[in-house]
């Protein structure tokens, strides 16, 4: 089908089906964004989910992976003012923190007991904060956690590390991981679409910054993901401009022979303790935001059109342990991690911030999924055998 074509939903499904007989959705042969938006508008649920999966399970087709993880929050203080976040507090405010290396590193420490891999270490743009501290910060987590990948910061936080100290964001990254960066992870994307940033994030920049930087962290092989809130209030057409944004900068990493984003995960803005929601007289609250039947609609069509990036993940931490099962079934091949703890998502809505590894394996295996540990590269790890008798679990799969 020819770019920018549009046909009747029924032929688009047809013509999909057909692409997705032998093989997932590939460059050759990718969607376009006007297909995308008509998916997104007309296809029904069961229908788009199943396209979804097939293309899915052509990629990963009897696995999903999860992460042991901890999520740290080294610090609340921003100048950014997101409109829908609850968790920053401004500079001088009573409630303002900066979490000392020996708080984070025992927090790591903890990790480490449950066999982690990662830590995934964010706070806000915090101007008291000079390169001194970050180095300092990853050079001794380094040293006393060799085996953690450190997955830390933000694109808009090395954009505030470099407005801070007066080097280039490449010079940031440069330098941070010379002392133990191992990636930047995709958070504060949100919309990449400007007119939705500046409404809810005027002070974050424009979206190519956000990609600009996402470039520089894969030109240094720093592992990479891609991300996306949705529930702002904006279109159908912004949704598929943001996932085209995300694609066409994969395509330049492929280009270059890089790996660019190695995953992508989306989720809905959460409302319930934040200005954003409060908007409107209290409506937005009421009135915005997703529930599951269009988060995981949303997830089947990132999956169809996302062809060059290996992994969808499926967010609990926002719709439940049992949403993310469904979406298993729609696009999805990864489940996720433990976390830990969770400060950022949480303070606005969400209540359940950590999961053990048996809960994980449980949604796995009743899905009818083999669950496999990795690492944040998506490398397979040695997975415990938790003896969980599958077919004692409520609702086990069904024997075959």
């Amino acid at each position: 089908m020819s770019g920018g074509e549009i046909v009747s939903i029924e032929v688009l499904i047809e013509s999909l089906q057909e692409r997705l007989q032998t093989d997932c959705l590939k460059t050759t042969n990718r969607i376009t964004e006007e297909e995308a938006i008509e998916l997104y508008e007309l296809a029904p649920d069961t229908t788009l989910r199943l396209l979804a999966h097939r293309d899915r399970m052509h990629r990963a087709p009897a696995v999903v992976t999860y992460l042991i993880d901890r999520n740290v929050n080294y610090t609340n203080i921003c100048t950014i003012n997101c409109q829908f976040c609850s968790f920053y507090r401004p500079p001088g405010h009573e409630e303002t923190y900066t979490q000392t290396i020996d708080q984070i590193s025992a927090r790591i420490s903890e990790l480490e007991e449950i066999e982690g891999s990662r830590v995934l270490m964010q706070g806000g743009v915090n101007p008291e904060l000079g390169i001194e501290y970050y180095e300092d910060l990853l050079t001794t987590l380094t040293k006393r956690h060799p085996t953690i990948k450190l997955d830390v910061f933000s694109p808009i936080e090395i954009s505030g590390i470099s407005e801070v100290t007066g080097f280039s964001t490449l010079e940031v990254l440069q330098r941070l991981q010379a002392v133990g960066m191992h990636g930047l992870p995709g958070g504060g994307a949100e919309m990449l679409v400007d007119g939705v940033r500046s409404d809810i994030s005027p002070k974050k920049g424009a979206a190519d910054d956000w990609i600009r930087i996402m470039r520089e962290a894969q030109s240094l092989s720093l592992t990479t993901s891609a991300t996306n809130v949705i529930g702002f209030g904006e279109s159908k057409s912004d949704r598929v401009m943001h996932l085209s944004k995300i694609r066409d900068a994969q395509d330049d990493a492929h280009a270059a022979q890089q790996v660019g984003f190695t995953s992508f995960i989306a989720w809905p803005v959460q409302l319930e303790n934040n200005v954003f929601g409060r908007r409107n007289k209290g409506q937005n609250r009421l009135k915005l935001g997703v529930q599951a039947a269009e988060y995981l609609r949303h997830v089947a069509v990132s999956r169809l059109f996302l062809d060059n990036i290996d992994h969808i993940q499926a967010s609990w931490p926002t719709m439940g342990l049992d949403v993310a099962q469904i979406a298993l079934f729609g696009g999805a091949d990864d489940i996720g991690s433990t976390m830990m703890e969770e400060n950022v998502v949480s303070a606005s809505g969400t209540t359940r911030v950590q999961v053990s590894e048996k809960e994980l394996q449980e949604t796995i295996l009743r899905a009818g999924f083999t669950p496999m540990r990795r690492d944040s590269d998506y490398v397979l790890l040695k997975t415990p055998d938790l003896k969980l008798g599958i077919q004692d679990l409520p609702c086990p799969p069904p024997i075959i």
